[in-house]
C-alpha cells in the first residue's frame, strides 16, 4: 500500500469512527443542539468527502461537469441540505454514501496497483549492468553503453544483459520471464543468447550482437509499456457510452425531482418536494457508472500482464479482443511449423563428384543467411574461400546466381532452372529440391529436408479444439513437400510454390472468404480508412503467423498478425500485433484462450454493471430503493467488477 492509500485509509478510519460516534450518541441519551450536531457531522463529512468535491468544482471549472466527482458531490450535499430542510437531524446517509464510495475507490486503487505491480515483476528483466571484459580485466557498466561486438562476461545467478553469441563456456537458463516456460535452456560455445534470461550454472563469456536498445529484453519491455495506448471496441464502448450516460442520467434526476411535485401541484395535490428530491439523490449516487470505467480498461490490463507471463506478447487490448475472434489460422511454413534446420540427406543426377557440387552449391551460397543456404554452407563442413566468388544475384522466390571460378553457377528450384536454360531433372524423394547448373549445362540436384516443430501437429490440433475452423499454410516451398507437411500436421488447406506477393493475396483471398470488406469502409458505417472497422461485418478474424522478414507484409496485412519472437526477424515482430517468445505453435492456441477468457470477463463485467444499475435505477426511481440500496448499486458492483477484473491475471500452465 503507498503512501496515498495510507492516507485514504486513515481518513476512512477517522471517519467511520466520527460516523459511528454520532449515531451512538442520541443512542446514550445524548441530544446534541442542531447547529452542533450538523457541525459535527459536516466536519466528518468533510474529512471523508473533501477531495471529491474539490474535483468536482474543479472539473466544473474545465468544462467536464458531468463525471462521478459530479455526481456524488450533488447527491450527498443535496442529501446534507435536505435533512437540514426537514429538521430531522438525519446526516447519517450523505456522510454513508461519501464514506463507503471511497472505501470502493481505495479498494480499486489498491487492486489496480496490485495488478500492476505483478505485470512489473512478471516482466522485471531489465539488467542493471553488464560485466564488459577490456584488456583481461572486467568492470561493471550500464547496458546502454555497451558496444556490438563487445564481449561480456555473465556469472551463475545474474541476467545476460544484451543479446550476443557465446565464445567460451556453457551453462543453462532460465528463459521463463520471456517465453514462460520453467524448463532451463542449455547453451555452448557457438550458441545465441538473449538479453533477460538468467544465467543458472557455468560463466559464459558473450560477444554481443546488439545495442541495448535494440535488444530482446527493450523490445518486451516496449510492447508491453505500448499494449496500454491501443484500445480495445469494447473499452472505446464504454469511454462513448460513459459520455452519453452521465449527463443523461443527470437530467434524468433533474426530471425526476421537478416533473412529479409540479404534476402534484397542478392536479391539486401536495408537491411534496423533499420526496422527490430525495429520490432523485438516490438516482444520481445508484446512476455512478464507477464499475463499467474502472472495470473494463482493467481486465485488458490484466489480460495483457497475464499473456506477458506465459511468454505470449500483445502490443494492445485491440488485438487482444481481435484474437478471440479468430476463426482463420494462417501459417507459414519454414520456422513456424517447421524447425527451419535443413540437413542435405540425397545428391542425385550429377556427373560431379558429391563434394564438389556441394561445394559450388555452398559458395554460391556462401553470404546467404536462408535456412537452405545454411544448410547447404554446414552440409559441405570444409572452409569456404569467397574470393572465389562474385557477381552474386539473388532471383526472389527462385535462388541464386554466381560466378565461381569464372563460371557461372545457379542453385535454386526448377524456375531458375528453367531461367538459365538448364533442362533439369524432377525428383521423387520428398523435400526440398535445389537444383545446380553449371554455364547453363544442369550439374545434378540436392536433396534437402526438414523437420516439423515438436508440438506443430498438437499445435494445429489445439487450435480446432480452441474453436478455429480452419487451419491454411502458405510457403514457397513446392507444392508435394507442401503437402506432404499439411497432411503430417492436420493442415485443411495448402498453398505451395508462392512469392512475399503472393501469400498477401492469399490472404486477402481468405479474409474476402471470412466476410472482409476489402477497401475503404462505406461512409456513415465504419468510416472512411478506419483499418480496425472496416471488417467488422465479418463473423470471425484472420491470423497469420510468421517468423522471417519476408513474411512482414503478411502479418500487417492480417487481421491479427502472430510473429514468432525467439528467433523471428526484427521485421516480423515490429509487423506483427502478438510475439510469441519461445516459438512454440502451441502458444497460438494458448494466446487464443488467454484472450477470450479476457472477454467473458469483459463482458460479465458489462453485464452485471448494467444489470444491476438499470435495475436500481428504476427502483430509486418509484422510491422502492433508498441510499444505502444506492450505495450497493455503485460501490459494491465496482468492488464485485474489479474482483473479477483480476482473474485476467491468472494464466494456468
Amino acid at each position: 500500500m503507498n503512501a496515498k492509500q495510507r492516507k485514504m485509509l486513515a481518513r476512512v478510519i477517522v471517519a467511520a469512527l466520527m460516523w459511528g460516534a454520532l449515531e451512538l450518541l442520541p443512542r446514550v441519551g445524548v441530544e446534541l443542539p442542531t447547529p452542533a450536531n450538523f457541525c459535527l457531522w459536516l466536519v466528518a463529512y468533510l474529512v471523508i468527502g473533501y477531495d471529491v468535491v474539490l474535483k468536482a468544482v474543479r472539473n466544473i471549472g474545465r468544462g467536464r461537469v458531468f463525471d462521478e466527482h459530479f455526481l456524488m458531490t450533488v447527491a450527498t450535499v443535496g442529501a446534507l441540505a435536505l435533512a437540514l430542510y426537514e429538521r430531522s437531524g438525519d446526516f447519517a446517509e450523505a456522510i454513508a454514501v461519501m464514506l463507503f464510495y471511497q472505501v470502493g475507490e481505495l479498494f480499486q486503487s489498491y487492486a489496480v496497483d496490485r495488478s500492476r505491480k505483478n505485470i512489473s515483476e512478471l516482466m522485471d528483466i531489465r539488467p542493471d549492468y553488464a560485466n564488459v571484459e577490456v584488456d583481461g580485466e572486467v568492470e561493471k557498466v550500464d547496458p546502454d553503453d555497451v558496444e556490438v561486438g563487445s564481449t561480456i562476461v555473465v556469472q551463475p545467478g545474474e541476467r545476460v544483459p544484451l543479446d550476443g553469441v557465446v565464445i567460451s563456456g556453457a551453462s543453462s537458463l532460465d528463459t521463463a520471464a520471456l517465453t514462460g516456460e520453467s524448463v532451463p535452456r542449455d547453451v555452448a560455445e557457438g550458441g545465441e543468447v538473449v538479453s533477460g534470461c538468467i544465467n543458472l550454472t557455468g560463466v559464459l563469456r558473450v560477444r554481443t550482437t546488439r545495442e541495448f536498445e535494440e535488444s530482446t529484453v527493450s523490445k518486451i519491455l516496449e510492447l508491453v509499456e505500448d499494449s496500454t495506448s491501443h484500445k480495445s471496441q469494447s473499452e472505446n464502448f464504454i469511454s462513448k457510452f460513459a459520455r452519453v450516460y452521465t449527463p443523461a442520467v443527470c437530467y434524468a434526476a433533474l426530471a425526476l425531482a421537478v416533473l412529479p411535485p409540479v404534476f402534484f401541484v397542478l392536479s391539486g395535490q401536495a408537491a411534496a418536494w423533499d420526496v422527490w428530491i430525495y429520490r432523485a439523490l438516490t438516482f444520481l449516487v445508484i446512476s455512478c457508472p464507477c464499475a463499467l470505467v474502472v472495470s473494463i480498461p482493467l481486465s485488458f490490463f490484466a489480460g495483457i500482464g497475464g499473456a506477458s507471463h506465459a511468454g505470449v506478447l500483445v502490443k494492445g487490448s485491440n488485438y487482444l479482443e481481435a484474437l478471440s475472434k479468430t476463426k482463420v489460422v494462417v501459417f507459414d511454413k519454414t520456422g513456424t511449423l517447421t524447425k527451419g534446420v535443413f540437413d542435405v540427406t540425397g545428391v542425385h543426377h550429377s556427373p560431379l563428384p558429391t563434394g564438389e557440387l556441394m561445394e559450388l552449391a555452398a559458395l554460391a551460397e556462401v553470404a546467404s543467411s536462408h535456412p537452405i543456404g545454411k544448410s547447404l554452407q554446414r552440409a559441405y563442413g570444409e572452409p569456404l574461400d569467397r574470393s572465389r566468388v562474385s557477381d552474386v544475384q539473388e532471383i526472389s522466390g527462385a535462388g541464386i546466381v554466381a560466378t565461381i571460378d569464372g563460371k557461372s553457377v545457379a542453385v535454386g528450384n526448377d524456375k531458375l532452372m528453367g531461367q538459365v536454360g538448364a533442362e533439369h531433372v524432377d525428383c521423387h524423394d520428398v523435400g526440398t529440391i535445389v537444383h545446380v547448373a553449371i554455364d547453363g549445362t544442369y550439374a545434378g540436384h540436392i536433396v534437402i529436408s526438414d523437420v516439423a516443430k515438436d508440438h506443430a501437429a498438437e499445435a494445429v490440433a489445439a487450435l480446432k479444439g480452441a474453436g478455429v475452423e480452419k487451419c491454411v499454410m502458405l510457403t514457397g516451398d513446392t507444392q508435394r513437400v507442401a503437402e506432404s507437411v499439411a497432411e503430417s500436421l492436420g493442415i485443411d488447406e495448402v498453398h505451395a510454390s508462392l512469392l512475399p506477393q503472393n501469400k498477401v493475396e492469399r490472404v486477402e483471398a481468405l479474409l474476402v472468404e471470412a466476410g472482409a470488406t476489402v477497401g475503404e469502409a462505406p461512409a456513415g458505417e465504419d468510416g472512411p480508412g478506419d483499418e480496425e472497422g472496416r471488417r467488422e461485418t465479418r463473423r470471425g478474424k484472420v491470423a497469420f503467423v510468421g517468423d522471417g522478414i519476408n513474411d512482414a507484409p503478411v502479418l500487417a496485412r492480417a487481421d491479427i498478425g502472430i510473429a514468432m519472437g525467439g528467433m523471428g526477424s526484427d521485421a516480423a515482430i515490429e509487423a506483427a500485433d502478438v510475439v510469441l517468445m519461445d516459438d512454440d505453435p502451441m502458444s497460438i492456441a494458448k494466446a487464443i484462450k488467454i484472450s477470450r477468457k479476457c472477454l467473458r470477463i469483459v463482458y460479465q463485467n458489462i453485464g452485471l454493471a448494467l444489470t444491476v444499475k438499470f435495475a436500481c435505477l428504476a427502483l430509486g426511481a418509484f422510491g422502492i430503493a433508498n441510499m444505502w440500496l444506492a450505495i450497493f448499486a455503485d460501490v459494491g458492483v465496482m468492488v464485485i467488477a474489479v474482483l473479477n477484473a483480476i482473474r485476467a491475471l491468472r494464466v494456468p500452465r
